[in-house]
Protein backbone atom coordinates (compact mmCIF):
# COMPACT_ATOMS: atom_id res chain seq x y z
CA UNK A 1 0.00 0.00 0.00
CA UNK A 2 1.37 3.29 -1.23
CA UNK A 3 0.96 6.52 0.91
CA UNK A 4 0.54 9.78 -0.64
CA UNK A 5 -0.85 12.78 0.44
CA UNK A 6 -4.54 13.11 -0.81
CA UNK A 7 -7.24 11.24 -2.59
CA UNK A 8 -10.06 13.28 -4.86
CA UNK A 9 -12.76 10.31 -5.38
CA UNK A 10 -16.46 9.87 -6.27
CA UNK A 11 -17.62 12.72 -9.11
CA UNK A 12 -17.13 13.51 -12.84
CA UNK A 13 -13.72 13.57 -13.58
CA UNK A 14 -13.56 15.61 -16.40
CA UNK A 15 -9.94 15.32 -17.40
CA UNK A 16 -9.27 17.68 -20.50
CA UNK A 17 -6.79 15.24 -21.58
CA UNK A 18 -6.11 15.05 -25.04
CA UNK A 19 -8.88 12.18 -25.61
CA UNK A 20 -11.27 14.50 -23.57
CA UNK A 21 -12.21 11.82 -21.34
CA UNK A 22 -14.85 12.29 -18.63
CA UNK A 23 -14.66 9.58 -16.20
CA UNK A 24 -16.81 8.49 -13.33
CA UNK A 25 -15.85 5.63 -10.74
CA UNK A 26 -12.33 6.89 -10.86
CA UNK A 27 -10.21 8.82 -8.24
CA UNK A 28 -7.10 11.00 -8.08
CA UNK A 29 -4.21 10.24 -6.49
CA UNK A 30 -1.97 13.19 -5.23
CA UNK A 31 1.16 13.36 -3.96
CA UNK A 32 4.10 15.88 -3.50
CA UNK A 33 1.87 18.74 -5.48
CA UNK A 34 0.96 16.74 -8.55
CA UNK A 35 -1.12 14.01 -10.10
CA UNK A 36 0.08 10.68 -9.14
CA UNK A 37 -2.49 8.68 -11.15
CA UNK A 38 -6.15 8.43 -12.34
CA UNK A 39 -7.53 5.34 -11.61
CA UNK A 40 -10.58 2.98 -11.23
CA UNK A 41 -12.04 3.11 -7.92
CA UNK A 42 -11.45 -0.59 -7.62
CA UNK A 43 -7.82 0.30 -7.09
CA UNK A 44 -7.90 2.87 -3.92
CA UNK A 45 -7.24 -0.40 -1.62
CA UNK A 46 -3.70 0.40 -3.24
CA UNK A 47 -3.39 3.72 -1.22
CA UNK A 48 -3.51 4.96 1.87
CA UNK A 49 -3.75 8.97 2.95
CA UNK A 50 -5.31 11.25 5.60
CA UNK A 51 -6.64 13.05 3.17
CA UNK A 52 -9.96 12.12 1.59
CA UNK A 53 -11.80 14.64 -0.52
CA UNK A 54 -15.38 13.31 -1.63
CA UNK A 55 -16.68 14.80 -5.03
CA UNK A 56 -19.71 12.95 -5.07
CA UNK A 57 -22.27 15.17 -6.47
CA UNK A 58 -19.82 17.16 -7.99
CA UNK A 59 -17.34 17.56 -11.26
CA UNK A 60 -13.91 17.64 -10.57
CA UNK A 61 -12.02 19.80 -13.68
CA UNK A 62 -8.78 21.95 -13.91
CA UNK A 63 -8.22 25.11 -12.28
CA UNK A 64 -9.68 27.75 -14.75
CA UNK A 65 -6.40 29.91 -16.64
CA UNK A 66 -7.26 33.79 -16.84
CA UNK A 67 -4.99 34.46 -19.93
CA UNK A 68 -5.32 38.33 -20.03
CA UNK A 69 -6.25 40.49 -16.74
CA UNK A 70 -4.88 43.58 -14.62
CA UNK A 71 -5.03 42.55 -11.52
CA UNK A 72 -4.74 46.19 -9.06
CA UNK A 73 -7.38 47.38 -11.06
CA UNK A 74 -9.98 45.31 -8.78
CA UNK A 75 -10.35 48.92 -7.20
CA UNK A 76 -11.05 50.56 -9.83
CA UNK A 77 -14.28 48.50 -10.60
CA UNK A 78 -17.78 50.56 -11.57
CA UNK A 79 -15.50 54.07 -11.05
CA UNK A 80 -15.82 54.96 -15.13
CA UNK A 81 -18.26 53.00 -16.67
CA UNK A 82 -20.26 53.00 -20.28
CA UNK A 83 -17.16 54.56 -21.84
CA UNK A 84 -15.17 54.20 -25.35
CA UNK A 85 -11.53 52.72 -24.62
CA UNK A 86 -9.44 56.12 -25.76
CA UNK A 87 -11.69 58.17 -23.11
CA UNK A 88 -11.57 55.54 -20.44
CA UNK A 89 -8.00 55.43 -20.17
CA UNK A 90 -7.19 58.66 -20.76
CA UNK A 91 -9.32 60.65 -18.82
CA UNK A 92 -10.08 58.58 -16.07
CA UNK A 93 -7.86 55.00 -15.63
CA UNK A 94 -4.34 56.95 -16.23
CA UNK A 95 -5.03 60.26 -14.42
CA UNK A 96 -6.19 57.88 -11.24
CA UNK A 97 -3.30 55.79 -11.47
CA UNK A 98 -0.91 58.43 -11.93
CA UNK A 99 -2.15 59.75 -8.62
CA UNK A 100 -3.11 56.04 -6.18
CA UNK A 101 -1.25 53.28 -7.49
CA UNK A 102 2.02 53.18 -5.26
CA UNK A 103 3.24 49.34 -3.62
CA UNK A 104 0.85 49.65 -0.76
CA UNK A 105 -1.97 50.06 -3.56
CA UNK A 106 -0.84 47.46 -5.85
CA UNK A 107 -0.50 45.30 -2.92
CA UNK A 108 -3.67 45.41 -0.99
CA UNK A 109 -5.33 45.72 -4.60
CA UNK A 110 -3.90 42.38 -5.72
CA UNK A 111 -4.59 40.62 -2.42
CA UNK A 112 -8.05 41.52 -3.61
CA UNK A 113 -8.34 40.30 -7.42
CA UNK A 114 -6.43 36.61 -6.00
CA UNK A 115 -9.15 36.32 -3.67
CA UNK A 116 -12.46 36.88 -6.52
CA UNK A 117 -10.21 34.70 -9.02
CA UNK A 118 -10.01 31.80 -6.37
CA UNK A 119 -13.81 32.20 -5.92
CA UNK A 120 -13.77 32.46 -9.22
CA UNK A 121 -12.44 28.49 -9.71
CA UNK A 122 -9.35 30.53 -11.37
CA UNK A 123 -5.58 28.70 -10.47
CA UNK A 124 -3.41 30.77 -13.36
CA UNK A 125 -3.79 34.07 -14.38
CA UNK A 126 -1.36 36.90 -16.78
CA UNK A 127 -0.82 39.69 -15.51
CA UNK A 128 0.15 43.33 -16.84
CA UNK A 129 0.67 46.15 -14.32
CA UNK A 130 3.12 47.86 -12.43
CA UNK A 131 5.46 47.34 -8.95
CA UNK A 132 4.30 43.28 -10.48
CA UNK A 133 6.85 42.13 -7.13
CA UNK A 134 3.75 43.29 -5.01
CA UNK A 135 1.54 41.41 -7.10
CA UNK A 136 4.05 38.51 -7.25
CA UNK A 137 4.14 39.06 -3.41
CA UNK A 138 -0.27 39.24 -3.13
CA UNK A 139 -0.57 35.97 -5.29
CA UNK A 140 2.24 33.73 -3.10
CA UNK A 141 0.15 34.52 0.01
CA UNK A 142 -2.89 33.39 -1.63
CA UNK A 143 -0.99 30.32 -3.07
CA UNK A 144 -2.00 30.72 -6.40
CA UNK A 145 -0.09 31.37 -10.17
CA UNK A 146 0.52 34.23 -11.45
CA UNK A 147 2.56 35.48 -14.61
CA UNK A 148 3.70 38.94 -13.87
CA UNK A 149 4.84 41.06 -16.56
CA UNK A 150 5.68 44.98 -15.95
CA UNK A 151 3.76 47.32 -18.44
CA UNK A 152 5.80 49.32 -20.68
CA UNK A 153 4.39 52.31 -21.12
CA UNK A 154 6.21 55.15 -23.47
CA UNK A 155 5.18 58.37 -21.42
CA UNK A 156 5.93 56.69 -18.04
CA UNK A 157 9.06 54.43 -19.25
CA UNK A 158 12.07 57.22 -18.71
CA UNK A 159 14.84 54.97 -19.32
CA UNK A 160 16.72 53.95 -22.90
CA UNK A 161 15.20 50.46 -24.55
CA UNK A 162 18.46 48.58 -24.12
CA UNK A 163 17.03 48.89 -20.30
CA UNK A 164 14.56 46.89 -20.62
CA UNK A 165 16.27 43.12 -20.76
CA UNK A 166 18.02 43.79 -17.38
CA UNK A 167 15.01 44.66 -16.14
CA UNK A 168 13.04 41.19 -16.76
CA UNK A 169 15.80 39.55 -16.33
CA UNK A 170 16.25 41.09 -12.66
CA UNK A 171 12.75 40.12 -12.38
CA UNK A 172 12.96 36.40 -13.62
CA UNK A 173 15.87 35.99 -10.89
CA UNK A 174 13.90 37.01 -7.64
CA UNK A 175 10.94 34.45 -8.72
CA UNK A 176 13.07 31.33 -10.22
CA UNK A 177 13.04 29.31 -7.07
CA UNK A 178 9.08 30.27 -6.49
CA UNK A 179 6.84 27.21 -8.46
CA UNK A 180 4.05 30.47 -8.11
CA UNK A 181 5.40 33.14 -10.15
CA UNK A 182 6.52 33.27 -13.94
CA UNK A 183 7.34 36.29 -15.86
CA UNK A 184 6.87 38.02 -19.21
CA UNK A 185 7.62 40.61 -21.04
CA UNK A 186 4.87 43.65 -21.95
CA UNK A 187 5.12 46.43 -23.95
CA UNK A 188 1.57 47.64 -23.16
CA UNK A 189 0.86 48.66 -26.90
CA UNK A 190 1.69 49.44 -30.34
CA UNK A 191 0.01 53.06 -29.44
CA UNK A 192 1.10 53.42 -26.04
CA UNK A 193 4.81 52.47 -27.02
CA UNK A 194 7.80 53.62 -29.48
CA UNK A 195 9.05 51.57 -32.52
CA UNK A 196 12.29 51.76 -30.15
CA UNK A 197 10.61 49.88 -27.06
CA UNK A 198 9.06 47.72 -28.98
CA UNK A 199 12.14 46.41 -31.24
CA UNK A 200 14.07 46.57 -27.71
CA UNK A 201 10.92 43.85 -26.36
CA UNK A 202 10.97 41.49 -29.42
CA UNK A 203 14.73 41.11 -29.47
CA UNK A 204 15.08 40.52 -25.52
CA UNK A 205 11.93 38.12 -25.81
CA UNK A 206 13.93 36.27 -28.68
CA UNK A 207 17.25 35.89 -26.83
CA UNK A 208 15.95 35.10 -23.32
CA UNK A 209 12.98 32.90 -24.52
CA UNK A 210 10.81 35.30 -22.55
CA UNK A 211 6.80 35.39 -23.85
CA UNK A 212 5.70 38.80 -24.95
CA UNK A 213 2.25 40.10 -23.17
CA UNK A 214 0.80 42.97 -24.92
CA UNK A 215 -2.37 44.57 -26.83
CA UNK A 216 -3.35 43.86 -30.01
CA UNK A 217 -6.17 45.41 -32.78
CA UNK A 218 -8.26 46.30 -29.39
CA UNK A 219 -10.29 49.35 -31.15
CA UNK A 220 -11.00 50.07 -34.87
CA UNK A 221 -9.53 53.35 -33.82
CA UNK A 222 -5.96 51.69 -32.99
CA UNK A 223 -6.59 49.91 -36.52
CA UNK A 224 -7.26 53.49 -38.51
CA UNK A 225 -4.13 54.80 -36.79
CA UNK A 226 -1.48 52.34 -37.32
CA UNK A 227 -2.03 52.55 -40.21
CA UNK A 228 -2.22 56.33 -41.25
CA UNK A 229 1.11 55.78 -38.82
CA UNK A 230 3.03 53.31 -40.26
CA UNK A 231 1.01 52.02 -43.50
CA UNK A 232 0.48 48.67 -42.13
CA UNK A 233 -1.96 46.95 -39.97
CA UNK A 234 -0.86 46.55 -36.07
CA UNK A 235 0.57 42.65 -36.32
CA UNK A 236 2.02 43.43 -39.74
CA UNK A 237 3.35 46.14 -37.86
CA UNK A 238 4.70 44.44 -34.75
CA UNK A 239 6.21 41.45 -37.53
CA UNK A 240 8.48 43.97 -38.82
CA UNK A 241 9.48 44.40 -35.42
CA UNK A 242 10.16 41.25 -34.88
CA UNK A 243 7.27 40.29 -32.39
CA UNK A 244 6.34 36.78 -34.70
CA UNK A 245 9.89 35.17 -33.93
CA UNK A 246 9.15 35.59 -30.16
CA UNK A 247 6.07 33.63 -27.72
CA UNK A 248 3.44 36.29 -27.85
CA UNK A 249 0.39 36.38 -26.34
CA UNK A 250 -1.85 39.33 -27.65
CA UNK A 251 -4.92 39.92 -25.81
CA UNK A 252 -8.00 41.12 -27.61
CA UNK A 253 -7.14 40.63 -31.71
CA UNK A 254 -10.99 42.56 -32.39
CA UNK A 255 -9.73 44.03 -35.56
CA UNK A 256 -7.32 40.71 -37.41
CA UNK A 257 -7.68 40.64 -40.90
CA UNK A 258 -7.57 37.31 -42.20
CA UNK A 259 -4.33 37.26 -43.89
CA UNK A 260 -3.48 38.70 -39.97
CA UNK A 261 -4.84 35.55 -38.97
CA UNK A 262 -2.85 33.17 -40.89
CA UNK A 263 0.39 34.73 -39.91
CA UNK A 264 -0.82 34.21 -36.31
CA UNK A 265 -1.39 30.38 -37.18
CA UNK A 266 2.05 29.69 -38.15
CA UNK A 267 3.77 31.68 -35.24
CA UNK A 268 3.91 30.87 -31.60
CA UNK A 269 1.16 32.99 -30.52
CA UNK A 270 -1.84 33.31 -29.12
CA UNK A 271 -5.08 35.26 -28.61
CA UNK A 272 -6.85 36.20 -25.48
CA UNK A 273 -10.56 36.54 -26.44
CA UNK A 274 -12.28 38.93 -23.50
CA UNK A 275 -16.09 39.19 -24.78
CA UNK A 276 -17.02 41.05 -22.27
CA UNK A 277 -14.59 43.33 -21.92
CA UNK A 278 -14.53 44.37 -25.61
CA UNK A 279 -18.49 44.40 -25.22
CA UNK A 280 -18.64 46.71 -22.62
CA UNK A 281 -16.24 49.58 -23.99
CA UNK A 282 -18.08 48.91 -27.85
CA UNK A 283 -14.60 47.46 -29.07
CA UNK A 284 -16.99 45.25 -31.28
CA UNK A 285 -16.11 41.26 -31.32
CA UNK A 286 -12.93 39.08 -32.21
CA UNK A 287 -13.53 37.09 -35.49
CA UNK A 288 -13.98 34.28 -33.66
CA UNK A 289 -15.22 31.96 -36.35
CA UNK A 290 -12.62 33.00 -38.93
CA UNK A 291 -9.94 32.45 -36.04
CA UNK A 292 -11.07 28.86 -35.79
CA UNK A 293 -11.05 28.34 -39.43
CA UNK A 294 -8.03 29.94 -39.65
CA UNK A 295 -6.19 27.76 -36.83
CA UNK A 296 -5.57 30.84 -34.44
CA UNK A 297 -4.22 29.33 -30.86
CA UNK A 298 -7.09 30.93 -28.43
CA UNK A 299 -7.37 31.61 -24.69
CA UNK A 300 -10.09 33.22 -22.51
CA UNK A 301 -9.16 36.49 -20.16
CA UNK A 302 -11.31 38.38 -18.50
CA UNK A 303 -9.26 41.78 -18.73
CA UNK A 304 -9.58 44.33 -15.67
CA UNK A 305 -12.01 44.68 -13.62
CA UNK A 306 -12.21 48.58 -14.16
CA UNK A 307 -13.08 47.42 -17.66
CA UNK A 308 -15.19 44.05 -17.18
CA UNK A 309 -16.23 44.85 -13.76
CA UNK A 310 -16.13 40.77 -13.35
CA UNK A 311 -13.75 38.07 -12.81
CA UNK A 312 -15.94 35.48 -13.39
CA UNK A 313 -14.43 33.14 -16.38
CA UNK A 314 -17.17 31.11 -16.36
CA UNK A 315 -19.54 33.72 -17.23
CA UNK A 316 -17.27 35.08 -19.61
CA UNK A 317 -16.88 31.82 -21.56
CA UNK A 318 -20.57 31.51 -21.13
CA UNK A 319 -20.65 34.62 -23.22
CA UNK A 320 -18.14 34.00 -25.48
CA UNK A 321 -20.17 31.16 -26.57
CA UNK A 322 -23.48 32.02 -26.87
CA UNK A 323 -21.87 35.38 -28.90
CA UNK A 324 -20.18 34.01 -31.25
CA UNK A 325 -23.37 31.41 -32.09
CA UNK A 326 -25.41 34.84 -32.59
CA UNK A 327 -23.57 36.68 -34.44
CA UNK A 328 -22.61 33.97 -37.26
CA UNK A 329 -26.32 32.79 -36.93
CA UNK A 330 -24.40 29.32 -36.37
CA UNK A 331 -25.26 27.16 -33.37
CA UNK A 332 -22.46 25.19 -34.31
CA UNK A 333 -19.91 27.84 -33.63
CA UNK A 334 -17.37 27.24 -30.16
CA UNK A 335 -19.03 24.19 -28.64
CA UNK A 336 -19.16 23.95 -25.15
CA UNK A 337 -16.46 21.31 -25.28
CA UNK A 338 -14.04 23.76 -27.34
CA UNK A 339 -15.10 27.02 -25.40
CA UNK A 340 -14.47 24.16 -21.96
CA UNK A 341 -10.77 23.86 -23.26
CA UNK A 342 -10.06 27.56 -23.92
CA UNK A 343 -10.43 27.89 -20.01
CA UNK A 344 -8.14 25.25 -19.61
CA UNK A 345 -5.87 23.09 -21.64
CA UNK A 346 -5.84 25.47 -24.60
CA UNK A 347 -5.13 28.34 -22.07
CA UNK A 348 -2.29 26.63 -20.27
CA UNK A 349 -0.69 26.00 -23.95
CA UNK A 350 -1.07 29.76 -24.91
CA UNK A 351 1.03 30.36 -21.52
CA UNK A 352 3.58 27.89 -22.37
CA UNK A 353 2.82 25.74 -19.82
CA UNK A 354 0.33 23.20 -21.45
CA UNK A 355 3.35 20.66 -20.29
CA UNK A 356 2.23 21.08 -16.44
CA UNK A 357 -1.08 22.59 -16.24
CA UNK A 358 -4.61 22.59 -17.98
CA UNK A 359 -5.79 19.08 -18.01
CA UNK A 360 -5.79 16.31 -14.78
CA UNK A 361 -3.09 13.67 -16.81
CA UNK A 362 -0.45 12.11 -15.01
CA UNK A 363 2.45 14.51 -13.85
CA UNK A 364 1.25 17.25 -13.95
CA UNK A 365 -0.06 19.58 -11.06
CA UNK A 366 -2.47 18.94 -9.03
CA UNK A 367 -4.48 22.24 -9.95
CA UNK A 368 -8.20 20.98 -9.60
CA UNK A 369 -11.25 22.38 -8.95
CA UNK A 370 -14.28 20.84 -7.76
CA UNK A 371 -17.79 22.04 -8.65
CA UNK A 372 -20.94 21.01 -7.01
CA UNK A 373 -23.63 19.95 -9.39
CA UNK A 374 -26.27 18.19 -7.20
CA UNK A 375 -28.29 21.38 -7.37
CA UNK A 376 -31.93 22.32 -9.07
CA UNK A 377 -29.85 24.46 -11.82
CA UNK A 378 -28.02 21.23 -12.82
CA UNK A 379 -29.87 18.47 -12.70
CA UNK A 380 -30.13 16.64 -15.02
CA UNK A 381 -26.58 16.47 -16.51
CA UNK A 382 -26.39 15.04 -19.49
CA UNK A 383 -23.16 16.42 -21.16
CA UNK A 384 -20.70 18.12 -18.35
CA UNK A 385 -19.23 20.63 -21.02
CA UNK A 386 -22.42 21.64 -21.75
CA UNK A 387 -23.38 22.21 -18.31
CA UNK A 388 -19.96 24.27 -17.24
CA UNK A 389 -20.49 26.25 -20.11
CA UNK A 390 -24.12 27.17 -20.44
CA UNK A 391 -25.60 26.17 -16.96
CA UNK A 392 -23.22 26.61 -13.88
CA UNK A 393 -22.28 29.64 -11.74
CA UNK A 394 -18.82 30.56 -10.52
CA UNK A 395 -20.76 30.12 -6.87
CA UNK A 396 -21.70 26.38 -7.65
CA UNK A 397 -17.34 26.16 -7.41
CA UNK A 398 -17.04 24.26 -3.98
CA UNK A 399 -13.24 23.59 -3.48
CA UNK A 400 -10.05 24.80 -5.15
CA UNK A 401 -6.82 23.43 -5.23
CA UNK A 402 -3.43 24.19 -6.45
CA UNK A 403 -0.53 21.80 -6.67
CA UNK A 404 -2.45 19.78 -4.17
CA UNK A 405 -3.06 22.36 -1.49
CA UNK A 406 -6.51 23.60 -0.87
CA UNK A 407 -6.82 27.25 -1.74
CA UNK A 408 -10.42 27.28 -1.11
CA UNK A 409 -12.87 24.65 0.73
CA UNK A 410 -16.52 24.69 0.80
CA UNK A 411 -16.04 28.16 -0.50
CA UNK A 412 -13.67 29.61 2.43
CA UNK A 413 -10.76 31.09 1.48
CA UNK A 414 -7.76 29.58 3.06
CA UNK A 415 -4.98 31.96 2.72
CA UNK A 416 -7.01 35.18 2.62
CA UNK A 417 -9.10 36.47 5.34
CA UNK A 418 -12.28 37.60 3.30
CA UNK A 419 -13.89 39.84 5.30
CA UNK A 420 -10.55 41.74 6.14
CA UNK A 421 -10.41 42.12 2.27
CA UNK A 422 -13.60 43.34 1.72
CA UNK A 423 -12.99 45.98 4.39
CA UNK A 424 -9.67 47.12 3.46
CA UNK A 425 -11.61 47.59 -0.31
CA UNK A 426 -14.02 49.81 1.53
CA UNK A 427 -10.95 52.01 2.77
CA UNK A 428 -9.40 52.77 -0.41
CA UNK A 429 -12.68 53.60 -1.88
CA UNK A 430 -12.90 56.83 0.48
CA UNK A 431 -8.98 57.34 -0.62
CA UNK A 432 -10.29 57.02 -4.93
CA UNK A 433 -13.57 59.33 -4.27
CA UNK A 434 -11.19 61.73 -2.41
CA UNK A 435 -8.72 61.97 -5.09
CA UNK A 436 -11.75 62.46 -7.83
CA UNK A 437 -12.97 65.42 -6.56
CA UNK A 438 -9.39 66.69 -6.67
Amino acid sequence: MKHIDSIIKGGMIVTMDPQFRVLEEHFIAIDSGKILDILPLARLKDFKTKNKIDAAGCLVTPGFVNAHTHVPMSYFRGLADDLPLDKWLNDYIWPLEAKMVNEDFVLDSSLHAAAEMIKNGITLCNDMYFHEDRIADAFTKAGTRVIISQAIIGHNFDKDPSEIAPIVQKMQSCYQDNPLVDCAIAPHAIYTCSKEILKACAEAAIANDWMIHTHLSETQKELEDCLKEHGKRPLEYLESLGFLEAKCLFAHGVWLSGTEQKKLSDATAAIALCAHSNLKLGSGNAPVKDMLQNSVKLAIGTDGVASNNSLDILSEVGTLARLHKGINHDPTILSAKKAFSLLTIDGAKALGRGEDLGSLETGKWADIAIIQIDSLATTPLYNPYSQLVYAMKSEMIRDLMVAGSFVMKDRALKNLDEKELIETAKKYKIKILQELVR
